[in-house]
C-alpha cells in the first residue's frame, strides 16, 4: 500500500535523476567552450605581437658631434735650470773656505751668505808688492820732474817714469778687484736661486778662479722632453705644449716649444725638445721632477664619434647608425684620434645616434633597443 510522505524545508527536485545529470553536463560544456575561446585569443595575440616586434638587440648609443681634435706627440722629461740663467760663483783668489752656509739643492735668497773665503797669505803679499810698486813709481816720477826743471833729466826719462807709474797703478787696481787686500770675504748670492752644483767644502784650500758653486734662477726653469727622431722631424718652435707633473696630476699648465735639438741625446737615445716653464708655475716645481708633455702638431674641427663605435672588416671601416629603431650599417673613413674619439667621414651627420656597445652583434637593418649605461 502506498503511503503519502510530507516534505518540509527546501523544495525537492522531483525530476528523474537522469534528467538532472544531463542539465549539469551541458552547463559545464558551455563554460569549457568559453575558456578555450579566451585562451585561443590570448595565444593568437601573443603570436601576432611576436610576429610584429621581431628579434632585437640591446645596445648603447652616443651622438656624433663636431669637435676639435688634435694630432699630438707624448713625451717625458725632467725639470732643469735654464742654461742661460745659471751663474757660476767663482773664487777670485787663492785662499781657504772658512765657512760654508749652503748645501746642494738649497733655495737661497738674493744677497744671502754663500761662503766665507780667507785670503791666502801669498795673495796678500802680491797686493802689498803692487802697492809698494805704485808708491815707488810715484816717488820716482816726482824726482825726475824736479830734475827736469833743473835740466838734470830729460823729457824721455820723465815719460818713462810716468809710464812705469801707470803700469804699477794698473797692477794694484787688478789686485784690488781680486780682493787680495782683504783678510777674509763673504761671498753672497747675486740673485734668488737654487744651488745646482757645489764644488767646495768647508775648510778646503782653493786656487784662484775655482768654481765654488752654480746658482740657477728660481723663476727660470725648463723641461727637456725626449722625443723620437721621426717625431722631432715634424716639430718646430712655437708649437703648443701641455705639461703636467707625473706625480702631481693637479699640477699642469700650457706653454710652447722653444727649441728642438739637432742631435740624439747619447744617454736617452732620444732628441731633446726644450720647453720653458711659465714663471708663475716655477715655484711649484723642483729640479729633476719628472714631467709629462703633450705636444700638439696639428688640430682641426671634424665630425667625431667614440672610438668604440667604429668597426672594421674586409670591406673597411664602418659603424651602425640607429634610425627608427633599426641599425643601419654605414661605411666611413677615419682620421684624427684624440681622447677616445675618432674623426669620421661618410653618410653620418651631427646628432646621429651611433652604436657604441653591442655593435659586434648587429647586422644591417636589425631591430635594436637602447639601454642606458
Amino acid at each position: 500500500m502506498w503511503k503519502s510522505h510530507r516534505t518540509t524545508g527546501a523544495a525537492v527536485d522531483r525530476r528523474p535523476l537522469g534528467l538532472r545529470h544531463s542539465h549539469g553536463f551541458q552547463a559545464l560544456h558551455r563554460k569549457a567552450r568559453r575558456l578555450s575561446l579566451a585562451s585561443a585569443l590570448l595565444l593568437a595575440g601573443a603570436v601576432c605581437a611576436a610576429a610584429t616586434d621581431g628579434p632585437s638587440v640591446q645596445v648603447q648609443v652616443a651622438k656624433a658631434e663636431i669637435r676639435t681634435l688634435r694630432q699630438t706627440v707624448t713625451a717625458f722629461g725632467r725639470v732643469q735650470p735654464d742654461p742661460d740663467q745659471v751663474a757660476s760663483i767663482a773664487l777670485p783668489r787663492a785662499g781657504l773656505v772658512g765657512h760654508l752656509w749652503v748645501r746642494l739643492g738649497q733655495l737661497v735668497k738674493a744677497d744671502q751668505k754663500l761662503l766665507e773665503l780667507d785670503t791666502a797669505p801669498a795673495a796678500r803679499v802680491e797686493y802689498q808688492q803692487a802697492k809698494a810698486a805704485v808708491d815707488y813709481a810715484r816717488s820716482d816720477l816726482r824726482r825726475l820732474q824736479e830734475l827736469l826743471t833743473k835740466q838734470l833729466a830729460t823729457r824721455d826719462q820723465v815719460a818713462s817714469a810716468q809710464k812705469a807709474l801707470e803700469d804699477a797703478e794698473a797692477r794694484l787696481q787688478a789686485q784690488s778687484k781680486l780682493g787680495t787686500q782683504l783678510k777674509e770675504e763673504v761671498i753672497r748670492a747675486p740673485f734668488a736661486g737654487i744651488v745646482t752644483e757645489l764644488s767646495v767644502a768647508q775648510g778646503q784650500r782653493v786656487q784662484a778662479d775655482t768654481t765654488a758653486l752654480l746658482l740657477a734662477r728660481r723663476d727660470a726653469l725648463v723641461v727637456l722632453l725626449g722625443v723620437e727622431q721621426e717625431d722631432a722631424a715634424r716639430m718646430q718652435p712655437g708649437l703648443p705644449v701641455r705639461l703636467s707633473s707625473v706625480f702631481r696630476s693637479d699640477l699642469q699648465f700650457e706653454t710652447r716649444l722653444a727649441d728642438v735639438h739637432a742631435m740624439v741625446n747619447p744617454k736617452t737615445r732620444l732628441v731633446d725638445a726644450l720647453v720653458p716653464i711659465p714663471k708663475a708655475s716655477t715655484e711649484n716645481l723642483v729640479i729633476d721632477e719628472t714631467m709629462h708633455g703633450v705636444i700638439t702638431l696639428h688640430k682641426e674641427r671634424v665630425l667625431a664619434v667614440p672610438r668604440s663605435a667604429v668597426l672594421r672588416d674586409s670591406s673597411g671601416d664602418y659603424l651602425f647608425v640607429v634610425r627608427a629603431g633599426q641599425a643601419h650599417r654605414v661605411a666611413v673613413s677615419t682620421g684624427l684620434q684624440d681622447d677616445g674619439v675618432v674623426a669620421v667621414q661618410g653618410a653620418v651627420a651631427p646628432g646621429d645616434a651611433v652604436v657604441t656597445v653591442g655593435n659586434y652583434e648587429l647586422s644591417d637593418g636589425m631591430a635594436v633597443r637602447e639601454a642606458h649605461p
